[in-house]
Formats: C-alpha cells, structure tokens, sequence
C-alpha cells in the first residue's frame, strides 16, 4: 500500500517552491546565524513560524545549534491550528510529510503511543492547511536529514494534562519542537516590550505568566513549560527580534523568539 502524504500548504508562500532555491535559503540562513556558545544540552526549542524572509534568519539560529547534535532521532512537534478549532491535541493521520525537499516520515512509534490516549486523535483537516509545522520541515531537512517526526497541532486543552501524555516520548534521543510566534501587530516598540515579559516567563518556567496574547503558540510553550519545570531544565534565550528587525515596517510587527531550554 502506498504511503499517505501531507502534501505542503504553504511552498511558494512562507518559503520558495523551488528545492533548489529552497535549500539555498535555508543554508545561507543557517551560515548567517550566529555561532552558539552555551553549556545547555538541548531538550526543547522554540522557534518561529511566519515566512522566511521575516523569521527565518531567528530560527536559523536554533537549528544551528541541532545541527551539531549527535544521535537524535525524533522530534516531537507543536504548533498552533491557526484555522481550524478543535479540543486536544491533533496529528495529520499520514505515514509522510512532504516539502520541495523531499519526504519527512513521521516517527510510527511515537504516534501509535500517543493515539492510545483520548486527548490526541488524528485530523488530516486541521493539518491540510497550517504552516505552523510545515515551515519548520526544511530547515530539520537540512540540518537533520533522516529524522523522523512526531507533528501535533494544539487546540483546547489543559497544558499540564497535555504535558503529560507528551512527555513520555522524550527520551535522550528525542528533541521537543514548539513553533510559536509571540505578540502580533503591535509598533516595535511596544512588541519588544510585550515580548521581553513574555521571555521573562519563559525564563522562569512559569506557564501561568503567559497571557492569552503573548504568544499565537502559547499552549505549546506553557506545555514545554510545565515539563521544563518537572525536569528543572535551565533556559537561555539564543535570539529575540521582530519584524521590524528583519523585513518589515516598524508600525505593525510580529515577534519572534529562539529560545532553548536543556540540561
């Protein structure tokens, strides 16, 4: 039988259609980024989902740092449904997911585990769509080919219950991914002022400090957050900018965050 695919939404979009052009810009973004120096072994990222030409350059520099690890194998996904409601936690219901550079395959393991419990279901509706999840794929092509993932999307939910159904499928070999951008819309000034209480939170694993529009990936954060916490995982901000500070008008920006959490 031949595998299911989710075909990419947003190619030609968020990123260019062209593999070629497409791995261009994801390698010279990734040898633009500054060099990490940290201490922190990396458990959870959070990276930024708008188009490339706006957030790439923040993510590029969290990848970075994936790409000197050794041995992993799975990255467990979150991401915001930014077009479809539901309740729960949702996968595509797919075997692959594609992007101009080729297939992603999903890790069966981890989603035959999390489809055991009731708060996680599969929607192939939800996922058709979103790019929250989709922009991220190029850039773990590129500098973790073979990798398979784990992609949910969060809808209404209990971000504590949710950590715990998630956090069993993180072994050492296993990176948690959250896909989030934080205020929306603001002058630059003002979102850079939003965002640093937002990080500030962040920084002290406090889920409940996050306000409704601090980040448009809150509930993935706040989940990250409560296992940060569980596991006293130390946290360092690797990028913070806006917009503004990449490609965009001063009056109307989104912020954007890199951030890891780890040992």
């Amino acid at each position: 039988m031949k595998p299911s695919i989710r075909r990419p939404a947003v190619a030609g979009l968020f990123y260019p259609i062209d593999a070629l052009d497409l791995r261009s810009d994801v390698e010279k973004m990734l040898a633009g980024a500054s060099p990490i120096d940290t201490d922190v072994r990396p458990r959870i990222l959070i990276v930024p989902h708008a188009g490339y030409v706006y957030s790439g350059p923040v993510a590029a520099t969290g990848y970075r740092l994936l790409a000197g690890l050794d041995g992993l194998r799975r990255v467990v996904m979150l991401g915001p449904s930014h077009y479809v409601p539901f309740s729960g936690l949702t996968l595509p219901g797919v075997d692959l997911m594609q992007t101009p550079l080729g297939v992603v395959a999903l890790d069966s393991e981890g989603v035959a585990e999390l489809l055991d419990d009731p708060l996680v279901e599969n929607s192939p509706e939800a996922h058709q769509r979103e790019h929250s999840l989709e922009v991220q794929l190029p850039f773990l092509q590129v500098v973790a080919p073979g990798v398979a993932v784990v992609p949910m999307l969060t809808g209404a939910l209990e971000p504590e219950a949710a950590s715990v159904v998630i956090e069993p499928l993180l072994d050492d070999r296993t990176m948690l991914l959250i896909s989030s951008d934080l205020s929306h819309y603001h002058d630059a000034t003002t979102a850079r002022r939003l965002d640093a209480e937002t990080v500030a939170a962040i920084k002290r694993l406090d889920p409940a400090g996050l306000g409704r529009e601090a980040a448009c990936g809150r509930t993935g954060i706040q989940i990250a957050l409560h296992i940060a916490a569980r596991r006293a995982y130390r946290v360092e901000v690797l990028d913070l900018r806006n917009s503004a500070d990449t490609a965009g008008p001063a009056d109307r920006v989104v912020g954007y965050p890199c951030i890891v959490l780890g040992e």
